[in-house]
């Protein structure tokens, strides 16, 4: 599962002075509950709700009709930048190693 790979990846998330951050257009409620499943997550899992899936929508990765976000990287420099955007359809998992060749362009 997507989450939980970042989860068990954070140490070298952190090598690459880089932040997790996790976001979905269900309301904080579901979310706490869903992390909770999946056995806690020790980064942030950012509620898109209201309005339902302004963020996504923002990013392009908001899909109408059905209501949800598809599974969506994005890396964002210090500046603020988007420097990689991969955004997949909800059935696949991103492998973490894609995210990583591009932390290590950016050293």
């Amino acid at each position: 599962m997507q989450m939980p790979s970042y989860e068990a990846d954070l140490s070298r998330f952190e090598e690459h002075e880089t932040q997790v951050l996790g976001i979905s257009v269900d309301s904080v409620p579901c979310n706490t509950a869903w992390a909770k499943s999946l056995g806690g997550i020790s980064y942030d899992l950012l509620s898109d709700f209201e309005p339902k899936g302004a963020v996504a929508k923002s990013f392009g990765a908001y899909r109408e009709p059905g209501g949800y976000a598809e599974r969506a990287l994005f890396v964002i420099d210090k500046e603020g930048k988007i420097i990689y955007k991969d955004i997949h359809d909800i059935s696949q998992q991103p492998d973490n190693e894609v995210i990583f060749d591009v932390l290590r362009q950016l050293s």
